[in-house]
């Protein structure tokens, strides 16, 4: 989703909060009065910037912080524009409601999506203290200019704090024409920025929804249903009762039909604190049904793989079609070499560091929730549906987020706090322990896919095939939900490479577990399909990899016009990433004996993203040695947090790589913590390099593009040191 966001586009109201000045924005509504109005009832802002007398500056931050720093990079965009000293820019967190537009903390769109509005608020506010400063001390405001929290007048070298502006820009009509930065003169943007939360983190002081805490509280802990669908016969409760701490146990109902972000069906232990609420669930005996048409029950990863690669195996449903690709294939005279692949992924598990968690307060007109959550107007929606009251009676008050890669956009546990709160009638914390967020979560879809091409008698790539088969993310909204839906505009459709016969093609795959977004969503499988099929090219057609890349790739242009300009796929900018990933790595150098290097590149979120991984492989033990990455998504707000995130989805992508894999036997999920769901350790963390490419363009999505090409990166780098090809993850290999 993207939406072009114009000086009409936010709409100011000013009003006296504390004493100070207040300027509200809207982010979403494209309908504006002529002039810009004082009357507090011309709009519903989204977001409030406030200044106070002492020059205090807030900003409300509607988007979740995770860990990717968005609060910090908001705040310095405001502070930039607003000629604001950053050390005086607050960071209050909106709560979940539809005054602040779309909270939705997904899709490494929270800067793009609110760049260009921020900035033109900031320049609003400079040039509305500027005219102040003019009002006051009588002169021309030709002679002043703004700086680090106080407006200067060149003519006399006087100097006025802002917040001594305060009482005389509440007296004034707003700028019409606010005039934004030259990308030279930023202060803040395009620099490396300190987090403004780091204090709260280093000191723990940092809340997160498990630290939330409420007078006469109590724990929840809950046994859901292993299969979807599934329903309570029968509970045992008698020796969870009989353990000291344990106040009840509760039997709640799941929802019918398409999962959705309800609950599932499920038993909760009530208990005075959280272990005792835990250790009581795990002496449930539980009998749990099923009607007669779910086939969940049936369930089998290793059986539905054969299924999957059975489908692809044979023609689908077109979504591409450019020439004749069937009849190359058919033309025995002009295929020298036909070519195919097939490859696997599992399914995934978001596991976030900080588990799912709720604390929720019901009364008969209202409720309160604390939690960690990626999208609090979804949760919102949720509660107020689920207790038949109003959304505005129902408040989401967002804490600091343990990480979320997806998990936390999908709010069944805040129903599960708010369900047993209201049955309760007192406080209720639901804790999810990790066996719970492995077992019941929401997982990244499985997929096989097969790839054949055909190379002419010149050495040509002359036609392309891709076929890609999985359950799609909307099956968990629509239960009859089947095939790839926009699934496969992630990199299997608007695959770039300048081959004149192209056809890509799905199945109809059913979802037996909940499917859900996670951290790149679809670009992570067909990333690593499309990059490993291009290296084994490479080696058939004997060029270099880097080479055959750039080559395929082929001549600068913009790919599959999208509806705003400024965020087409540029095939220069896609070819640069790759050429300076390989410029940093040293591609092409002597290797010792044992070692390889791979690469791969990939456009995601609008963003262009190439990867170099060097290994080796000796006495069959893996060891990864250095990644060199390198990232173009526009005008960078905050390098440091670029570079962090780039980092983060190196490591990401190779626990993906080496150890994701959520396996199902009769329905239930196998994996419970991470002995059996690992995550990379420290020791085996490679040397990491990231290189920002700095440009002018729109600013795009960081959070998830580096983490597709990171799986083919390695896979092809394994070929090189090997001569293997991985065509599965997980990569089962030892590691050094």
């Amino acid at each position: 989703m993207k939406k072009t966001v114009t000086r009409r586009d936010f709409i100011k109201t000013i009003g006296i909060a504390s004493g100070g000045l207040l300027i509200g924005l809207n982010l979403s509504s494209c309908s504006v009065k002529k002039h810009y109005a004082y009357e507090s009832n011309a709009i519903i802002p989204n977001i409030w910037i406030s200044l106070q007398t002492n020059g205090d500056t807030y900003l409300v931050v509607h988007r979740s912080e995770m860990g990717q720093g968005i609060r910090t990079s908001l705040a310095a965009v405001l502070a930039d524009e607003m000629e604001a000293d950053l050390s005086r820019v607050k960071i209050e967190q909106a709560i979940g409601d539809k005054k602040y537009g779309s909270q939705n903390t997904d899709g490494s769109r929270s800067v793009r999506d609110f760049i260009k509005t921020l900035r033109l608020a900031g320049a609003t506010v400079r040039e509305l203290l500027i005219n102040a400063a003019s009002k006051q001390l009588r002169v021309s405001k030709k002679y002043l200019y703004a700086d680090s929290h106080f407006v200067y007048d060149n003519k006399s070298g006087k100097q006025i704090a802002y917040g001594d502006l305060v009482e005389t820009a509440k007296t004034l009509n707003l700028p019409k024409n606010p005039q934004i930065k030259a990308t030279k003169d930023f202060k803040y943007i395009g620099t490396e920025i300190d987090n403004l939360d780091s204090e709260l983190y280093v000191t723990g002081k940092a809340v997160y929804g498990n630290d939330c805490q409420l007078d006469g509280m109590v724990y929840a802990s809950i046994q859901r249903t292993p299969i979807i669908g599934g329903k309570i016969k029968s509970v045992n409760k008698d020796k969870t009762l009989a353990l000291k701490g344990v106040i009840d146990v509760i039997e709640l109902e799941g929802t019918e039909g398409a999962p959705y972000f309800y609950s599932l069906a499920g038993v909760a232990v009530i208990a005075e604190n959280s272990w005792v609420a835990e250790q009581g669930k795990r002496l449930l005996e539980i009998q749990w049904q099923h009607e007669k048409d779910n086939d969940n029950v049936n369930y089998d990863s290793d059986s539905y793989r054969l299924k999957l690669e059975e489908s692809v195996m044979s023609e689908g449903a077109e979504y591409r079609n450019d020439g004749d690709v069937y009849s190359v294939f058919d033309n025995k005279e002009s295929n020298d070499n036909v070519i195919e692949a097939l490859y696997y992924t599992p399914h995934l598990a978001h596991a976030p560091m900080e588990t799912p968690t709720a604390l929720a307060v019901v009364k008969k007109d209202r409720c309160e929730v604390w939690t960690s959550v990626q999208t609090p107007q979804t949760a919102q929606s949720l509660v107020a549906d689920e207790l038949k009251l109003d959304p505005s009676k129902v408040i989401i008050n967002v804490t600091f987020l343990g990480g979320g890669f997806g998990r936390k956009s999908k709010p069944d546990f805040v129903v599960e706090a708010v369900k047993l709160a209201r049955i309760l009638d007192k406080p209720v914390k639901v804790l999810w322990s990790r066996e719970d967020e492995i077992r019941h979560g929401y997982y990244h879809s499985v997929t096989a896919q097969y790839h054949k091409a055909s190379i002419d008698n010149d050495n040509n790539v002359k036609a392309w095939l891709h076929r890609s088969d999985f359950p799609p993310i909307a099956a968990t909204f629509d239960s009859s939900a089947r095939g790839p839906a926009a699934g496969l505009k992630q990199a299997a459709t608007n695959m770039p490479y300048a081959i004149e016969n192209v056809r890509v093609e799905a199945g109809d795959a059913k979802a037996h577990v909940r499917i859900g977004w996670l951290r790149s969503v679809y670009n992570v499988f067909h990333g690593f399909s499309i990059n490993s099929f291009v290296d084994e090219l490479a080696h058939v057609r004997n060029i270099d990899p880097l080479q055959h890349q750039l080559d395929l790739i082929g001549s600068d242009r913009l790919l599959f016009e999208d509806s705003e300009p400024a965020f087409e796929f540029n095939t220069a900018r896609l070819k640069k990433v790759l050429s300076k990933a390989a410029q940093n790595a040293n591609w092409g150098k002597t290797l010792p004996e044992g070692h390889g290097m791979g690469l791969a590149v990939h456009y995601s979120f609008y963003s262009y993203v190439a990867q170099v991984i060097e290994v080796s492989v000796i006495n069959n033990k893996l060891k990864v040695h250095e990644i060199n990455s390198v990232i173009d998504c526009g005008l960078v707000v905050n390098k440091d947090a670029v570079t962090n995130q780039m980092e983060g989805a190196a490591i990401f992508g190779l626990s993906l790589s080496l150890f994701g894999e959520i396996t199902a036997k009769e329905g239930k999920i196998q994996q419970s913590n991470f002995h059996d769901y690992p995550m990379l350790r420290m020791k085996d963390a490679p040397k990491v390099n990231v290189e920002i490419l700095v440009t002018d363009n729109p600013s795009t999505g960081v959070g998830e593009p580096g983490v597709p090409p990171i799986a083919p990166a390695l896979a092809n780098a394994l070929f090189a040191a090997t001569g293997k090809r991985y065509r599965e993850l997980p990569i089962k290999i030892e590691l050094a």
